[in-house]
């Protein structure tokens, strides 16, 4: 079976609204405050620094600023919804509220109605209160409370203090301002060639900057304890968090950066036509230049005699994507030995490298209807590889290709997929392991050739797809086989025909477009 396809990177956003005053949310009783509960909470503990939390309307001096003007105790957002409307609206909101914290529909409603009223005083905060406002969050595991954090909590105690549910408002004094955070996060990053809200973060909960290593800021960079020091603030380094990864977006329209397993890639033919294939992983040469993995037949064949180009939606955009190598010859066509090694056309990889140094090298994880039990769409992580050796029968493992025939009216290349076949991430069992290859039992059609084949929990590749049974449209047939060339065979191949030097390597890092760090 010949076999290919695409994939990419999406994002994701959020939203905010306004709440009402009015009253069908039920009030829950808060048993501490919530200095005395952060250390129940989900999230990092509040500053152990002697802050005192108080609710709304607490302070005996009444609602007046540090300055003495009377504070605007009526003046909070007007523009609200019942928290019945606001519930009605985000029910799988509700959901989530009910299940994870075990609450009643009314006290789920009440808790987003707040949610809502947050994001609209935090503007108003920032704005009215900046020497003072020093951030807020919404602390669930303490009672649904919105936590509002000042220097000076008269201030702020006395702007918020005809918000609608004011029994869940807090206040709680700390050292800095939101702004003087934001000031000195923007003067580290400068100084440590970070990024502000990227690599130097405010932590409000903390009223700290946290500066994250990995990326652009390295954890040995010699000037980092000084400028940590130096910062006017408190400042902490920390690791960035492993597996963040960009989430997967539909294979066949995905142009974006980085390059990664399972992106559709089209092939033009001697005579004309074009066939579609499947990028494996990405690979690295010994000296770090970057290339794409696929299946050899898709460049090696009657059909393609000539220097091969391949792209990204040929009909559309026409993104070039890599070129066949012939100096040396990094393909073969004989199974197990199916596969290309393919560097970057001229100038294709601007629009492939990741922006981010260090970035990990990615499997897309597209949800497909025959796929029931996938629960979101995502990119894998890949970490390394299995040796074939190693590969034992009764694994599962999943796949991703990009295969796809066109219905009316769309322009996209026709990989010979069948009406009614999707592209994306399908899971089985591996059940023989004959001719040197890997035999598994999960559904691939023409156009998913080269695609990868890996492990889900730990992000290690296995293989690209080869051939496999015939078939075309939707995947019907549980006993279905497809055939899989060893990642660890293509490797000790490819370097033995280089003279036995470990040339090649899998990638664990996205491409980039500066040489890659040994």
């Amino acid at each position: 079976m010949a076999v290919a396809s695409a994939a990419v990177l999406c994002t994701i956003g959020a939203t905010a609204v306004v709440l009402t005053r009015g009253g069908d949310a039920a009030r829950t009783p808060v048993a501490a405050t919530v200095a005395e509960q952060a250390g129940r909470t989900a999230g990092p503990a509040l500053p152990a620094t002697g802050e005192q939390a108080a609710p709304v309307g607490d302070d005996p001096a009444g609602p007046a600023t540090r300055t003495g003007r009377p504070a605007a105790a009526g003046s909070a957002p007007a523009a609200a919804r019942p928290a019945a409307q606001v519930a009605a609206a985000a029910p799988a909101s509700v959901a989530y509220l009910r299940e994870r914290y075990r609450l009643s529909a009314t006290e789920a409603a009440r808790r987003l109605a707040l949610q809502e009223y947050s994001a609209p005083l935090a503007e108003r905060l920032a704005a009215d209160e900046p020497d003072t406002y020093a951030g807020m969050w919404l602390d669930q595991a303490a009672g649904g409370v919105l936590v509002v954090a000042t220097t000076d909590g008269t201030a702020v105690r006395g702007a918020v203090a005809g918000a609608p549910d004011a029994g869940h408002v807090r206040v709680v004094t700390v050292r800095h301002s939101l702004r003087r955070l934001s000031e000195a996060a923007d003067r580290l990053a400068t100084t440590l060639g970070g990024t502000p809200g990227e690599d130097v973060v405010v932590d409000p909960q903390r009223n700290a900057l946290a500066v994250f290593t990995g990326g652009r800021i390295a954890a040995d960079d010699t000037r980092l304890a000084g400028a940590l020091a130096a910062a006017g603030v408190s400042a902490t380094a920390r690791p960035r968090p492993a597996g963040v990864v960009p989430k997967a977006c539909d294979p066949r329209y995905c142009p974006d950066a980085p390059m990664r397993g399972g992106i559709r890639i089209d092939v033009p033919r001697d005579n004309g036509t074009v066939g579609g294939c499947t990028v494996g992983f990405n690979l690295r040469s010994r000296t770090g230049t970057p290339y794409i993995l696929t299946a050899g037949h898709c460049v090696l064949s009657a059909t393609h005699q000539h220097v091969d180009r391949t792209w990204h939606q040929f009909l559309g955009p026409k993104i070039p994507v890599s070129i066949e190598s012939t100096d040396p010859v990094t393909a073969e066509n004989a199974y197990p030995n199916d596969y290309a090694i393919m560097p970057y056309q001229p100038g294709a990889l601007s629009n492939w490298a990741s922006r981010t140094a260090g970035a990990p090298s990615l499997v897309n994880y597209w949800c497909v209807a025959d796929n029931p039990r996938c629960t979101g769409s995502r990119d894998v992580a890949v970490t390394g590889y299995v040796a074939y050796s190693a590969i034992q029968l009764g694994w599962v493992v999943c796949a991703t290709g990009a295969g796809y025939t066109p219905k009316s009216g769309e322009v996209y290349v026709d990989s010979g997929a069948g009406a009614g076949y999707l592209p994306g991430t399908r899971c089985g069992q591996i059940d023989g392991k004959t001719n040197g290859g890997i035999d598994v039992r999960i559904c691939a059609r023409a156009g998913d050739s080269g695609s990868p084949l890996f492990t889900e929990s730990d992000g290690r590749a296995l293989g690209i797809l080869s051939d496999g049974d015939p078939g075309d449209g939707p995947c019907t047939n549980p006993d279905e086989h497809n055939h899989y060339a060893p990642v660890s065979t293509i490797l000790s191949r490819a370097n033995a025909r280089l003279g036995g030097r470990p040339y090649f390597q899998l990638a664990t890092r996205a491409p980039t477009l500066g040489p890659v760090p040994r």
